[in-house]
């Protein structure tokens, strides 16, 4: 814990002007950071450094393990292995010389399309809010400053940058805040801003979401920092409790490409969509000592934004001056690991547990002697995330056709089919970057690369089962233009299905896609976006050497059926307001109301294992047990969840259940267990503008079961 006698007494030694370099940005002299504190080195408060990101370490010219993505942490179910996955790349950073980590991202799945849906974690807010929860005592039981993000309301990359929430108090304060609330009450250090408006007012000018509520409500004692050129303005943002400014210089090359772009047709330069203005910054410089010379914003701001950036510090061990980073393998924690055996199995770990298993008709697992043609447009290169500021260079990969050839025993072929599916980054859209000469060579290759539909039927017609791999493509900045899976991969699928009715498909996508053919192939797999083991991984869930763990932390439907779909006010939204007319009636709960049924509800996923359920009872107000068996004769896992459904209270509209905990277990074949589940206040509550939080009296019945669809048993709680 920070020592507050002697952050007192720090405070009191510097000036104006040492104060001011702790609360912006400046450039990294070496060059790794993602922002940079240069520190007082007359007051011994030494430089502070943060990084990206929530997939692994994304320190510039810097290898990282390069973990699942956020969206597969979430699907294991597991808040203890979210802190496992934590604690690793809070010891990443530590070895890269790195000080804060800019992770994880908490944002609810409220646009199925979104862009950076797989660095988010849920549609739900409990399940967002423990498994963030899980990520942030991890990074910092690692003595890493955790920084969760984007503060709020922040569901959509289309306009990121100027588009306003428009979202009443109650779906605020159920749906949207609940995961932040979460990661402050875990202890998180940082909070960073989201780019968008909520009601009207940029999120770093927001005085009653940052003041009020934020640093109010709920007490938050660390520091809050802008996304990167976030900040809108000095006085606003100073006042409304921004502490930090990031990253405080404007990026090289900016203006340049901005001037020169004005040059070439004469007219202003106009940012591209989602992409911040790269020369805004230094607002936290002279303007702030500018605004306390004239009293618009008080001097003790400034002391109160120092206070708490130094307590931070103060509070991970960077003011003893004992961090030290290592170049490679394994070390003390004290001087952090990189790249070590144990993060490589916590990423295959993840990666293979969040595999969900969303259908099988029996061709699953794979005999071991089976002939398999592996088939799709990218099978030769791993999916390591998606593009952005999550971006991270593993030392060390895996792809699908190396990891089924290392695993297989009988006959294993490959084939292109269609050509190959190209990634998007944010990177590509920055105009200030230049091109990238290795890019083009890639283009390049990728042009001679050979394809052909009929050699992968051929290939496919003449082995004992076709695994075909496909994928999305998703960006930071961007959002997709459709759940359809990008180039003629649903055509390869229809015809390799055609040629072999053994088809499985693994589908490595950032959230709900669509899959058309889905009842033509024997199985179907989502694997997300898996990191560095990504064939590693495949083959362990395809072989059975681990069971498909997985479970569904976002409704797969139809695009036109989910909330945000076909009115434009609600997505992408009408002159930059976007209109959250749904309420709390996002994911699960509006295929609820709406009773409609998605083709993979929240929460699904088989195993190979066969479960059965006892009867639930209630062990405590908040508590619920329930006895679990395996009955199959190999081991499994199982995601018991449970689900409230409230009282009817007249003139109030709620959700028909929402997810209220859950637990991962694991059980050997013939094992029987009694799972307890603690039950969520959030789960209970509703929230009113004027009466606030309320439990209204009566009968909550407790659904537990494997999906908010598979409902095995229940119990009821008087409250």
């Amino acid at each position: 814990m920070a020592d507050d006698d002697h952050i007192e007494a720090l405070l009191a030694r510097l000036s104006r002007t040492q104060k001011l370099a702790l609360v912006r940005g400046a450039a990294d002299p070496e060059g790794t950071a993602t922002g940079y504190l240069p520190g007082v080195e007359a007051a011994g408060i030494p430089p502070f450094r943060l990084v990206d990101g929530p997939l692994g370490i994304r320190a510039e010219g810097q290898r990282a393990t390069a973990f699942p993505a956020s969206i597969v942490t979430a699907a294991t179910f597991d808040t203890d292995l979210a802190r496992r996955q934590g604690a690793a790349m809070g010891r990443e950073a530590t070895a890269l010389g790195q000080d804060a980590l800019l992770a994880p991202g908490v944002n609810i799945i409220r646009v199925p399309q979104c862009g950076r849906n797989f660095e988010y974690l849920s549609e739900d807010p409990v399940h967002a809010g423990a498994v963030g929860a899980g990520l942030v005592d991890g990074i910092q039981s690692a003595d890493v400053v955790a920084t969760v993000k984007h503060f709020v309301a922040n569901n959509q990359e289309t306009h990121r940058t100027t588009v306003s929430a428009e979202v009443d108090e109650r779906t605020l304060r159920e749906l949207y805040l609940p995961p932040f609330r979460a990661a402050v009450d875990a202890g998180v250090g940082s909070v960073m801003t989201a780019y968008n408006r909520v009601n009207g007012t940029h999120m770093s000018d927001h005085e009653r979401l940052v003041g009020d509520v934020l640093k109010g409500e709920w007490v938050f004692d660390g520091y809050v920092v802008s996304d990167w050129y976030g900040l809108e303005s000095t006085v606003g943002a100073a006042n409304a409790g921004m502490d930090v400014e990031m990253p405080g210089v404007a990026a090289p090359g900016a203006a340049d490409a901005a001037d020169s772009d004005t040059a070439d047709d004469g007219e202003d330069f106009e940012w591209p969509d989602g992409i911040p203005d790269a020369t805004h910054a230094g607002l936290f410089g002279d303007p702030l000592a500018d605004a306390i010379d004239s009293g618009e914003v008080p001097a003790a701001r400034l002391d109160d934004m120092v206070r708490r950036v130094l307590g931070q510090i103060d509070r991970f061990g960077r003011l003893d001056g004992d961090q030290t980073a290592v170049e490679d393998g394994e070390s003390d924690d004290q001087a952090g690991e990189l790249d070590s055996q144990r993060h490589r199995d916590i990423a295959a770990d993840v990666a293979a547990r969040g595999t969900v298993l969303l259908d099988n008709d029996g061709v699953l697992p794979l005999a071991d002697g089976a002939d398999v043609a592996v088939i799709g447009p990218n099978v030769d290169e791993p999916k390591l995330g998606g593009g952005g500021s999550s971006e991270t260079t593993p030392v060390h990969s895996v792809t699908p056709v190396e990891g089924i050839e290392s695993r297989a025993e009988g006959a294993v072929t490959t084939a292109f089919g269609i050509a190959q599916i190209e990634s998007v980054s944010l990177f590509d859209l920055l105009p200030f970057v230049g091109e990238d000469d290795e890019a083009d060579g890639a283009a390049e290759d990728t042009a001679r690369r050979e394809q052909s539909l009929d050699d992968a039927v051929d290939a496919a017609a003449a082995a004992d089962v076709a695994v075909v791999f496909v994928r999305d493509a998703t960006t930071e900045a961007r959002d997709r233009e459709s759940l359809k899976l990008p180039g003629r991969q649903d055509e390869l699928v229809s015809a390799v299905a055609a040629a072999n009715e053994n088809t499985v498909v693994v589908v490595r996508s950032g959230g709900p896609v669509e899959l058309p053919w889905r009842e033509d192939v024997a199985a179907v797999l989502e694997q997300w976006y898996p990191g560095q083991a990504d064939g590693d991984a495949a083959a362990a869930v395809l072989y059975g050497d681990r069971d498909p763990s997985g479970r569904l932390p976002v409704t797969f439907a139809p695009q036109s059926e989910y909330p945000t779909a076909g009115a434009e006010r609600r997505y992408p939204g009408i002159d930059d307001e976007v209109y959250y007319d749904e309420g709390v009636f996002v994911g699960y709960r509006h295929f609820d109301d709406a009773d409609t049924d998605p083709t993979y509800p929240f929460g699904h996923g088989h195993s190979y294992a066969t479960f059965e359920y006892g009867d639930a009872e209630t062990t405590g107000e908040q508590t619920v047990a329930v006895p679990v068996e395996n009955v199959a004769d190999r081991p499994g896992r199982e995601v018991v969840q449970a689900y409230v459904r409230p009282p009817s209270v007249a003139g109030v509209d709620r959700p028909q259940r929402e997810l209220a905990g859950f637990e991962a277990v694991q059980l050997d074949a013939g094992e029987r267990r009694t799972v307890e589940l603690a039950l969520d206040d959030l789960a209970f509550s509703r929230y009113g503008p004027d009466a606030g939080w309320t439990v209204d009296t009566g009968a909550y019945t407790v659904e537990v079961g494997r999906s908010s669809r598979d409902i095995r048993t229940t119990a009821s709680v008087d409250r």
